[in-house]
């Protein structure tokens, strides 16, 4: 795992580390945490909103009728 460097207001910092305290938890977790919510939970989500948007799409396929499944298949 990879160190990095952040600045961060002392203010801020103290109510991060007043958090994690309360949650039993390190500041550097409370921070990966919150980052995994972020970044990660945001990528997988892409997939769901792409067929949100085909749904709404007025796009005509032919005579073809593909359903989810079919879209899902490699």
């Amino acid at each position: 795992m990879k160190n990095i460097t952040l600045s961060i207001d002392d203010a801020l910092l103290q109510a991060g580390r007043e958090y994690a305290r309360q949650h039993n938890i390190s500041f550097n977790v409370l921070v990966r945490r919150l980052i995994e919510q972020t970044v990660v939970q945001r990528q997988a989500r892409w997939l769901d909103d792409t067929f949100r948007l085909m749904d709404k799409a007025d796009v005509k396929s032919g005579n073809e009728k593909w359903t989810r499944g079919d879209l899902y298949r490699v």
